[in-house]
């Protein structure tokens, strides 16, 4: 046999198996995920990628790139980490509702510590590092990133005695979709899918969200900046986030409320003295973001729900209910419940729709009130049209809509 007409078919059977590891074989075996992780966010980098890389050829535009190089700062590529096929974000049991952890090997710890000085991490302690509300803990050959430094001790204790020893895999979260969103209890674990689309991003657990759909779109009908309704199993739902004791003692059954912001003049009065000693009143003004809302929170017993807010400090002797830091308001008991209304603008109830949804709006004087955010935080804000949530029956979902624009998402964050 003619050994030139073997190179063209081995070279073809190479390439294709180098196609095929770099882009469709994944080691799906999940080692950074602690057994006291209670949530998990999976991402698939390499599906990811490849819906990077069909975006980026359907739109020429982007290919010469947007943003002029840096060249005091180090690009990813050359971060010293290794990419993972599957990024593995988690929450710790016991935990805040906004600390979240994630665990990347590095190739090069030189490299990487590089990396974060050329983007302004400043070291806070040994091998530990803080830009704005990101820490990183460079542990022998994995990073730890976490968006709190509170659990990097017991992570670090986890990757010291697992040594890649765990029996998760990817399989267990993520079927087909670019990522999910998954909750573990005990050995059971509930998963939603996380979907890139083109003007937004999807959560959601069922295949076809029509009725939810159509509730989505009816609200776009109304003007309120928050809306939500939610009955007694999605406040169950909601307050476990943030803690067990209100969810078992509130006996709220069924949540409602609207609300606005508005800019208004704020007084502040201080006091200086004059040269005789005198106290002379000072007052000077700024304008300050605050809402006007409306709730109805309705509960079997009233008067039980009333005695425990008391009891949890929330309602003052002034009828004022100060779990909501946005003073003043008014709460009042009735037959059914209780209604929080703020006292200067108050707003009325929407019509009750029957269903579980909570919609917030974008608003212009929303990034005005967000002064701690980096202006690259602050551009993602303002893409963003609105978030929906609902739920009918099992089904839930979640989309991030953002705004229209001639570039899908993937190419404008």
């Amino acid at each position: 046999m003619n050994k030139k007409k073997l190179i063209v078919p081995l070279i073809l059977v190479l390439a294709g198996a180098a196609v095929y590891f770099l882009c469709f074989f994944k080691n799906k075996t999940l080692k950074f995920i602690p057994k006291d992780a209670d949530a998990v966010v999976l991402i698939d980098v390499k599906k990811l990628t490849g819906q990077y890389i069909s975006n980026l050829i359907t739109h020429p535009s982007r290919w010469s790139g947007s943003k002029k190089k840096d060249k005091t700062t180090v690009p990813l590529k050359d971060s010293g980490i290794r990419i993972p096929d599957f990024l593995q974000i988690f929450h710790l049991k016991d935990t805040r509702f906004s600390e979240w952890y994630t665990v990347i090997e590095l190739k090069d710890v030189k490299k990487f510590s590089a990396y974060l000085k050329s983007h302004q991490f400043v070291r806070k302690g040994e091998n530990i590092f803080r830009k704005d509300q990101v820490f990183i803990k460079i542990e022998g050959e994995n990073c730890i990133l976490g968006t709190s430094a509170s659990a990097f001790d017991k992570i670090s204790r986890f990757l010291l005695l697992s040594s890649g020893n765990s029996t998760m895999n990817a399989d267990q979260f993520i079927d087909q979709s670019l990522g999910s969103l998954s909750f573990i209890s005990g050995g059971n674990i509930q998963s939603f899918s996380i979907d890139l689309k083109k003007d937004g991003i999807e959560i959601k657990n069922t295949a076809e969200p029509q009725n939810l759909a159509s509730l989505e779109a009816k609200l776009q009908h109304k003007n309120f900046f928050l809306e939500a309704e939610l009955n007694a199993e999605n406040i169950r739902n909601y307050t476990s986030f943030f803690s067990k004791d209100i969810r078992d003692s509130s006996q709220v059954t069924y949540f409602k409320a609207n609300a606005d912001l508005e800019q208004v003049n704020d007084t502040i009065i201080s006091y200086e003295y004059d040269d005789n000693f005198n106290e002379v009143e000072k007052k000077n003004y700024q304008k300050i973001i605050q809402p006007n809302y409306v709730m109805e929170l309705q509960t079997s017993a009233p008067e039980k729900t009333w005695t425990y807010f008391q009891h949890k400090k929330w309602i003052n002797g002034q009828d004022q209910f100060t779990a909501i830091p946005f003073q003043p308001n008014h709460v009042v008991k009735n037959s059914q419940g209780l209604t929080i209304q703020s006292t200067r603008n108050p707003l009325p109830l929407s019509r009750k729709e029957k269903e579980n949804y909570i919609l917030i709006r974008n608003h212009p004087l929303l990034l005005n009130s967000l002064s701690t955010l980096s202006p690259a935080e602050k551009k993602m804000l303002s893409d963003v049209d609105y978030i929906y949530y609902g739920n009918k029956d099992r089904n839930y979902w979640v989309k991030i809509k953002v705004r229209e624009d001639p570039l899908p998402l993937i190419l404008r964050w």
